[in-house]
């Protein structure tokens, strides 16, 4: 038999319907109607509920293993944290426990030499605990909202500072809330005094850098300034009691071809994290009067009279 006479279709025993194509087409088209037909009439909504009645405990067996070793791990890191955190606590009670030891002698010695001297007592600082609610809405300053006002005698100019260091001054009193402006707020400034060198400087907010930090400004490119030195008020403002920490040196920046250095801080108190403030009495509030000078007239008469006598 010549090759192109044989039969090159497959017997009969091999063949399986329609073509693949055919298939192709037919099934497509049938997952093209469904998909409509669900989106449309959501056809196939009871059908997927029941899949997923009847596949959730299969499911929820299988998760078990994920949710386990997520559990480990957020113990194991919580575990972690908590001992980190402890061994920070412990660490500043120890500093604090060495600190209160010389508080005592330091006091009766400050005590005898203001004696001494006959310097007057040096004036208390009353103060009230507040709570943060919130930060304010604009978001080109940095505010907190405090939940203390005029009812609870809220004054503004008055200095919030939370467990470790200046956190800032009120600057708007309401009725019930008050605003305060922190340290870091580019419109802030406050008078501080370097406690290694004992030099006086102002310090004023720099919101940008660091993610939020102080900077000294107009201090000469030679002066004693060190990385970690501590800054606390100064209390020459009249505001803010003195002896107050603010922040720590963390950078200085000395460039030749500027006369001034750029000192970088980091402040003490927890400016984007505190939940609980103590709002101080400003100390002008505190401090007598300026009496009233003399009309030089009367002070010639009573001068006068005094002659006479």
């Amino acid at each position: 038999m010549p090759l192109g006479t044989l039969d090159r279709t497959p017997p009969p025993f091999f063949k399986q319907g329609p073509s693949a194509l055919s298939k192709l087409m037919v099934f497509s088209a049938l997952a093209l109607f469904l998909m409509v037909a669900d989106t449309r009439f959501k056809l196939t909504g009871p059908l997927r509920a029941a899949v997923g009645t009847v596949l959730y405990p299969v499911q929820w067996l299988a998760l078990r293993p994920v949710l386990l070793a997520r559990l480990g791990s957020d113990y194991f890191e919580a575990l972690q944290s908590a001992q980190q955190s402890e061994e920070s606590a412990r660490g500043k009670l120890a500093r604090q426990s060495l600190r209160a030891n010389q508080v005592e002698p330091l006091l009766l010695e400050n005590e005898r030499l203001r004696k001494l001297l006959q310097l007057r007592v040096r004036l208390t600082t009353q103060a009230q605990t507040a709570e943060v609610l919130y930060d304010a809405a604009d978001p080109y300053t940095r505010k907190v909202i405090i939940d203390k006002g005029l009812v609870q005698g809220i004054e503004e100019g008055s200095p919030v500072i939370d467990e470790s260091g200046v956190l800032g001054q009120v600057t708007r009193v309401y009725p019930l809330v008050s605003e305060v402006t922190l340290v870091i707020d580019r419109d802030h400034a406050i008078p501080v005094l370097n406690t290694r060198t004992g030099a006086r400087s102002v310090a004023y907010g720099d919101p940008v850098a660091h993610g939020g930090s102080l900077e000294l400004r107009f201090m000469a490119g030679n002066a004693d300034v060190q990385v970690g030195d501590l800054l606390t008020t100064s209390g020459v403002d009249g505001v803010y009691p003195p002896g107050l920490p603010v922040a720590k040196v963390e950078q200085v920046e000395r460039r030749a071809d500027s006369g001034f250095a750029r000192i970088h801080c980091l402040p003490q108190a927890q400016v984007s994290g505190t939940t609980q403030v103590m709002v101080l009495k400003a100390v002008s509030a505190q401090i007598p009067q300026r009496p009233t000078p003399e009309d030089p007239a009367q002070a010639a008469a009573s001068a006068r009279k005094g002659g006479r006598k």
